[in-house]
């Protein structure tokens, strides 16, 4: 099993910085492709930023020179730093993971590959 965990959300004023972190626990043996999504009240869920095993990222428009997404793969973790808030980021962040390869056995000899695990979200609010 593979667990997502988000942290790092709160209010912030506008202009402000937060910085999301997600965490990926559970026998991994590695992360293809690991998203931002944000969905404010009302709204679609929307793509933020991913970033795959490699280092290349890809933004929303949106968040363009304002936000940058970054990974950790020995920690299974991914960052989103958040610069330059707006009150139109507020929303609830989730981060994905997809590609997941991980251990089925105790003894770490059966893999299997599965995409589309999500975190619980943790919440933004930009506002003065």
């Amino acid at each position: 099993q593979v667990q997502l965990v988000e942290s790092g959300g709160g209010l912030v004023q506008p202009g402000g910085s937060l910085r999301l972190s997600c965490a990926a626990s559970g026998s991994i043996f590695s992360i293809d492709t690991m998203l931002w999504y944000r969905q404010a009240p009302g709204k679609e869920r929307e793509l933020v930023a991913l970033i795959i095993s490699g280092g290349s990222t890809n933004y929303a428009d949106s968040v363009k020179g304002r936000f940058t997404i970054s990974r950790d793969n020995a920690k299974n973790t991914v960052y989103l730093q958040m610069n330059s808030l707006k009150p139109e980021d507020t929303a609830v962040y989730y981060c994905k993971a997809d590609g997941v390869l991980y251990y089925t056995d105790i003894y770490y000899q059966k893999k299997k590959y599965e995409s589309d695990y999500w975190g619980q979200g943790t919440q933004v609010t930009v506002s003065s």
